[in-house]
């Protein structure tokens, strides 16, 4: 692997002392970073230099809740609350199939890649039954775009007939599902430091999910080291659920049944009181933002200051691209930071706090700050080197806040293990025409079956 030079950037390292160079240098060898200082860098010989100034240099972004097939699905349900949204493409999801799902995720990950991520989760949990290895589809795309992935084994076992809310012919015995999911660990996870992929076990939500479900699940998870990801405390309605079906409130549901730790992080946590912003807190568990996620579907906000003032870990989100039809992370900056302060006022969340919960906090999320998230000598080599001297940027003096405040910067350079992703804003690994047309004629092919199914 070639050693690599930026040279003459600014750098926000994100690291706990929040150290940043107005001109420095990082050096890549072997995959990860080997020095990050200020001034020219050191001459390495045989290195690739990379002239970097006008561009500022920050940690990868780390992408902690997806729905990558949820792609098919684009601009459908447009102005409808969560639940409404779920009972609308439920039926057309349940026709999803491996094929269709690989050319949902590589587009998904080439645009995750295009907005500065270098780590994704993905929460799968439609597998129909003659739909094939879905979840090997997806990892196969991630190899194939070159992004370090965490895709959750997700499950469904509550269909209509038992109270829940997706249909019956989506969902699956809980017997089957503990099974996969051992099986899924098996055959994909890989614990080790430079891990490219790492599974964790993620039923889907209370009102698609039974409590035995949840406490099996949990129950696996620690028998195998990984670690537990679902939905919580999104809507109004998923609170209403709770109370009518369990008799207590969300945070206090999955508390009950062992879902609570620093080896669990939560999808959106909008709908929460201080007690449970304390429990998140003190036990650890993580919560992924999706602020425009949740803006689309009308959702609310998470109140994210409160729970960085509680030490709570947070990171950054995308959430599925039929509830977020933009699809890239690095604008979730700017969402997080302007959806904090509607709620708060100007102090409630500024740009060097909503950087660091895109790279950082995520990388806390996914118990991976040790390897990644910060540019620190030893940790991983996943880079984003971001062109700031172009007419979106160039007269905004502070780089964080450019970056932050200002529209989508392009990418000069996107490393993920040392290795190019994208360069001067083009995706290296995978030729993006050829993506959107099988993203394209998967998405109409999957119209077609759910029409099919319906008639």
């Amino acid at each position: 692997m070639a050693e690599i030079v930026i040279d003459g950037c600014a750098i926000a390292t994100v690291d706990a002392a929040g150290t940043e160079y107005d001109v420095g240098h990082v050096v890549v060898s072997d995959g990860r970073i080997a020095a990050v200082g200020s001034g020219p860098a050191p001459e390495v010989e045989g290195a690739r230099r990379v002239d970097g100034s006008g561009c500022l240099a920050t940690p990868g972004l780390v992408n902690t809740h997806h729905h990558l097939y949820q792609r098919l699905t684009r601009g459908r349900a447009q102005n409808n609350t969560l639940f409404e949204w779920l009972v609308t493409l439920y039926p057309i999801w349940g026709q999803l199939d491996a094929e269709l799902e690989h050319a949902a995720a590589s587009a998904g990950l080439a645009s995750l890649a295009l907005s500065g991520c270098t780590t994704s989760t993905d929460h799968h949990y439609v597998f129909p039954h003659d739909g094939g290895d879905v979840l090997a589809a997806e990892i196969e795309a991630a190899i194939r775009i070159g992004l370090r992935f965490h895709p959750c084994r997700g499950s469904m076992d509550l269909g209509q007939s038992q109270g829940g809310l997706p249909p019956d012919h989506v969902v699956e015995d809980r017997d089957a599902i503990l099974a996969a999911c051992e099986d899924a660990v098996r055959r994909h996870h890989d614990p080790f430091f430079d891990s490219m992929v790492r599974i964790a076990l993620a039923p889907c939500s209370p009102f698609s999910v039974t409590g035995e479900l949840m406490r099996e699940s949990a129950d696996l998870a620690r028998r195998l080291g990984v670690r537990m990801h679902t939905h919580l405390a999104e809507t109004v309605d998923e609170d209403e659920f709770c109370m009518e079906h369990f008799g207590c409130r969300p945070v206090d549901y999955v508390e009950s049944l062992g879902w609570l730790g620093d080896d669990v992080w939560l999808a959106h946590c909008v709908h929460l009181n201080g007690p449970d912003v304390a429990k998140l807190a003190a036990t650890g568990t993580g919560t992924a933002h999706c602020p425009s996620s949740n803006g689309r579907l009308g959702a609310g906000i998470a109140p994210v200051p409160e729970l960085l003032a509680a030490g709570a870990p947070v990171g950054l989100g995308v959430d599925g691209s039929a509830s977020n039809e933009h699809s890239g992370l690095a604008v979730e900056l700017r969402q997080a930071m302007l959806a904090a302060r509607s709620r708060r006022g100007p102090l409630a969340l500024d740009a060097r706090e909503s950087l660091a919960i895109g790279t950082i906090g995520g990388a806390r999320c996914l118990g991976r700050q040790d390897e990644i998230g910060s540019l620190e000598p030893g940790k991983l080599a996943d880079v984003a080197l971001w062109r700031l001297d172009g007419l979106g940027h160039a007269d905004i003096e502070d780089p964080v806040c450019a970056l932050v405040f200002g529209p989508p910067a392009p990418l000069a350079l996107l490393l993920v293990g040392g290795h190019a992703v994208v360069e001067d804003d083009e995706l290296r690994t995978a030729d993006t025409r050829t993506l959107a047309t099988e993203s394209r004629t998967a998405a109409r092919t999957l119209a077609a079956r759910a029409s099919e199914k319906a008639g």
